[in-house]
């Protein structure tokens, strides 16, 4: 099984990055391959809904959004990691987010999603609310920890201070492994749901 990591911060090494660490620590404990991929420091262009997306299979900017789009086709979860600016998440990841999301063919149902947000002080609900949206659009299950995914810090490195931040997300990453892993089970014996053929309206017709 393999987690793909997203680290939104353009801190290599900042508390974004620290919460991740934490999370890889236990999917290695519980034999599971991980991957972390920083955007946050990227120039990474926003959708400008061309729909090309649609007849290529892939964004028509060719950039870290396809790259990503390959390992998260592989993946069995997704990890979302962010800093908190103006109560929202790094306008970066969002782009990254928007276009991988929208410009990708490959159906996300059943493959886990988590959010993780890190901030000095406020902002966190908010910015984890707006992360974990793009997982419940596609029919990905949410994977949940002891307390809302979120580490305390400002200065980098700073989060280690924060002994129930650590704890939080060493026990998502527990769960998510476990939800994983129950998942592949349920694949194995039933199959995944079954799924209608979509319905799209909207609100003059």
């Amino acid at each position: 099984m393999k987690v793909l990591l997203l680290n939104g911060s353009p801190r290599a090494h900042g508390n974004t990055a620290l919460a991740l660490s934490q999370m890889e620590e236990i999917f290695h404990a519980e034999g599971i391959e991980t991957e972390i991929i920083q955007v946050g420091h990227l120039p990474v262009r926003s959708c400008i809904a061309c729909g090309q997306c649609r007849k290529l299979g892939k964004c028509v900017f060719d950039d870290i959004v396809n790259e990503v789009a390959e390992k998260f086709e592989q993946a069995d979860g997704l990890v979302v990691g962010s800093p908190v600016y103006y109560a929202s998440a790094n306008a970066t990841l969002v782009a990254l987010l928007t276009r991988l999301f929208y410009s990708t063919p490959f159906p996300k149902t059943m493959k886990v999603g988590a959010a993780v947000v890190a901030a000095r002080r406020g902002g966190l609900s908010s910015t984890f609310d707006e992360l974990n949206k793009f997982f419940t659009i596609s029919g990905m299950p949410v994977a949940s920890g002891q307390y809302w995914n979120s580490i305390h810090g400002g200065a980098p490195g700073e989060g280690v201070q924060d002994a129930e931040g650590l704890q939080i997300m060493r026990t998502l990453a527990r769960n998510m492994a476990f939800l994983m892993k129950s998942i592949a089970l349920g694949k194995e014996k039933y199959g995944l749901p079954e799924k209608e053929k979509g319905i799209f309206t909207n609100f003059i017709r």
